[in-house]
């Protein structure tokens, strides 16, 4: 039996297998088949294939047109489709979806009633007749429906004293007993009537801040028949001014039975509240969503970041801001049906084994998502149209493998694509097996598919031994090469006296021969191939095509990769061997020989190269990328990291100078690649100092300077004393008269005073 991703060969056995190869090298891909022979008529290769069962056209119509229930209303195309799948092989299905105009909407109004919401309470009264008003605008087929919780009635969450049973509120208050949920009215297209039992609603009162809200969005999910809920759009309008309980808080009131999911209406009044604890989210996520309902939270401000949070866990649902009391619960609504109803989201339902699925969505503006994203489309107006590529892959067959059912639906709406998968896990051939006395020996099998199935009791390629004789000594010996202790080489079984060679999980590799002491995967490798990807591998020996030879085919015979640009082969200076030159002129490398690392000139032909690559300068910078990726570079910290010429591989050592008189050193080598290492600073002439010169400029004027004053000083100095000496000497050389001035008069006068006695 064939695995269901490959072709059966159903030639006869004998004609086509190779003596011990097992049965199951029939089965390989069309081309190695061929190859081995088998004709393609012989070949059994199904393929997976789809039908459509029922593909009703999406619905065009306009609002104010034809009436039509809603079950007639079209908006995912087609319905019904069967797919054949094969192993491996994908099958595409296509996908239409359409908004549909005057689409009917159900609408359910879920209220708290604690004490907090009595200002609340007052604006929701007439919320009937204007919700419809407004709703009449987008459809022409509008129900409202109406229901309120507070929460559990036991303690903690309320007090049980038997005042506080009848009024829970305080001082003057006149509030109802609390209740968990209850179904105020049914779903209705009327309005006022909405209004009317709205209006006889009372406030109720608990003690703890968060509600049970939980417990009431589970009862309207599953109680579809007491809510009235139709297979159209479903709303649930979620009000509340406060935070909710889940699952494990009842058991602060001593509840530990988890939700069970049930509908538990009595009277439309929930009655197993202090029953069961409250659903956790999970819970409510999947009831919500096998019901298709959308819900919409219309919360204040204060717990807007809890439910949002909420809301990313739940699919197909948002949240409004609700204000104090409630007067804008309209818009509200309006807005965020709106923005659930411009998306549409696929989902599937559970996978059988072995099944995949991928997505790929075709929005509007010809935006093409894959993955996740390829499950849905955004901002959707009525009437357009977006479409889905879905692929569905069997990975293998499944084990009873009966027919599994996959179905698909647009989330918040009631449609779907009911998809019906068979699996091809059998050949045709096999449904008819041949019996004749000429074949499986004698008639001690079953011919299927160019194979023995053998009678109960028998055994062997042909059916040719009972089983009772499989251990026998004599017919072991004949599975034993060259009479060793192994049996089939241990690469199989012997069975009959023959050995049947084990199977490998590749379907490609297999042994074969007399003993199993053949394969056609241990063959020498060259560049991770079998045989180099230019042989086959036969009993472990390596059979090359045309033009290549070695003991894995990696020694090609062509010269062409061996021509020069001279068109000499190898340059003149080396040898072509297995498709690569051997220089025999060691100063010539290269795939060709024509690199000679150490000529004249090998510097100054880089140069260019080499400063645009490791500098991003010189005359090739900007052509670079283009004209110098011929070498790798490899940039060292000093000259003396620089790689020195060795004897197995010349090496040139270069030094230029670049247009700012700056030089660069690097060292250039072929050795299998081209490889230059240059020093990464360039190594420049040091430029002026000018601190150092302006102020030895300054130093030296004002040395100058003093120097000057200095000499200035002492010239002064020898004059003075020279014009004194000569002073002297001319003092020292006059003749004076020393006679009496005639006209002098002395400077002097004496008067004695008369009366002056002299005692």
């Amino acid at each position: 039996k064939c695995p269901t991703h490959l072709p059966c060969n159903v030639l006869i056995l004998q004609k086509f297998l190779k003596q011990g190869e097992p049965t199951s090298a029939r089965c390989d891909d069309m081309e190695s088949l061929r190859k081995r022979g088998c004709v393609a008529a012989k070949i059994e290769n199904p393929r997976g294939s789809q039908k459509t069962l029922r593909n009703k056209p999406v619905t065009n119509r306009k609002k104010g047109g034809e009436k039509l229930k809603p079950e007639d209303i079209t908006q995912i195309q087609p319905q019904k489709l069967s797919l054949s799948l094969r192993s491996g092989e994908p099958q595409t299905i296509d996908l239409k979806f359409k908004r549909a105009e005057d689409y009917p909407i159900d609408l359910y109004y879920l209220m708290d009633l604690s004490y907090s919401m009595k200002d609340d309470l007052e604006n929701v009264k007439n919320l009937g007749t204007s919700l419809m008003l407004e709703m009449s605008k987008i459809t022409s087929d509008f129900r409202i429906g109406f229901g309120s919780f507070v929460e559990k009635t036991v303690m903690p969450y309320i007090s049980t004293t038997p005042a506080k049973l009848l009024n829970p509120c305080t001082g003057d208050q006149n509030c109802t007993s609390p209740f968990s949920y209850k179904n105020v009215l049914k779903l209705t297209s009327n309005g006022q009537r909405f209004n009317t039992l709205v209006g006889q609603q009372q406030i109720s009162g608990n003690l703890d801040s968060p509600e049970g809200g939980f417990d009431a969005i589970m009862q309207v999910a599953v109680c579809g028949e007491h809510i009235g809920w139709r297979n159209v759009t479903r709303l649930l309008v979620f009000s509340t001014d406060a935070g909710f309980h889940f699952a494990g808080d009842g058991k602060l009131g001593g509840i530990v039975l988890p939700n069970d999911g049930k509908c538990h209406l009595e009277n439309d009044m929930y009655t197993m509240s202090h029953h069961y604890d409250y659903p956790s989210i999970a819970h409510l996520v999947q009831k919500l969503s096998d019901n298709n309902i959308q819900t919409i939270f219309a919360v204040t401000e204060e717990f807007q970041p809890v439910y949002k949070e909420l809301k990313n866990l739940i699919p197909k649902s948002a949240v409004g801001t609700l204000s104090a009391n409630s007067s804008n619960v309209i818009n509200l609504i309006i807005d965020a049906y709106n923005s659930l109803s411009s998306e549409v989201i696929l989902e599937n339902s559970k996978l059988p084994e072995g099944v995949t699925i991928t997505y790929q969505s075709h929005c509007k503006n010809g935006v093409v998502s894959v993955g996740e994203d390829g499950r849905k489309c955004s901002n959707i107006s009525i009437g357009d149209e977006v479409y889905f590529s879905i692929n569905i892959t069997a990975l293998g067959c499944p084990k009873q493998g009966k027919t599994e059912t996959l179905k698909i639906r647009p989330l918040g709406f009631t449609e779907e694509v009911e998809i019906r998968l068979s699996f091809i896990c059998d050949c045709e051939c096999q449904k008819e097996g041949i019996v004749r006395k000429d074949l499986c020996h004698n008639g001690n099998g079953t011919f299927e598919c160019g194979a023995c199935r053998c009678n109960k009791g028998r055994i062997g390629r042909e059916c040719e031994c009972r089983k009772d004789e499989v251990s026998s000594e004599d017919l072991d010996r004949n599975c034993r090469k060259d009479n060793g202790t192994d049996l089939c080489s241990n690469n199989g079984e012997c069975v009959c006296g023959k050995c049947e060679c084990k199977k490998r999980d590749n379907p490609e590799e297999y042994y074969s021969g007399k003993y199993c002491e053949c394969d056609n995967f241990n063959c020498d490798r060259s560049n991770n191939k079998l045989c180099g990807g230019h042989g086959r591998c036969e009993c472990r020996v390596c059979i090359c095509d045309a033009n290549y030879t070695g003991s894995a085919c990696d020694c090609s015979l062509d010269t062409s990769t061996c021509l020069a640009s001279n068109n000499q082969i190898c340059n003149g200076r080396g040898l072509c061997e297995c498709g690569t030159c051997r220089c025999t002129d060691p100063k010539f490398q290269g795939p060709t020989c024509e690199i000679c690392p150490t000529c004249p000139g090998v510097c100054t032909e880089h140069k260019a190269c080499v400063q645009c690559r490791a500098f991003g300068t010189g005359e090739k910078k900007d052509t670079c990328e283009q004209d110098c990726n011929y070498f790798t570079l490899v940039k060292v910290k000093d000259r003396d990291k620089l790689p020195q010429p060795v004897q197995a591989f010349p090496l040139m050592h270069c030094k230029e100078r670049d247009a700012n008189d700056c030089w660069f050193y690097y060292t250039y080598a072929v050795n299998n690649y081209t490889e230059v290492h240059v020093v990464e600073t360039l190594e420049c002439p040091a430029g002026p100092d000018i601190i150092p010169i302006v102020a030895g400029v300054v130093a030296g004027i004002v040395l100058i300077g003093l120097a000057l004053l200095l000499i200035w000083k002492l010239l002064m100095i020898i004059h003075d004393r020279r014009e004194f000496a000569k002073f002297e000497k001319e003092k020292m050389n006059a003749k004076w008269d020393t006679g009496e001035n005639p006209i002098y008069k002395s400077a002097v006068t004496t008067v004695v005073n008369p009366k002056y006695e002299g005692k």
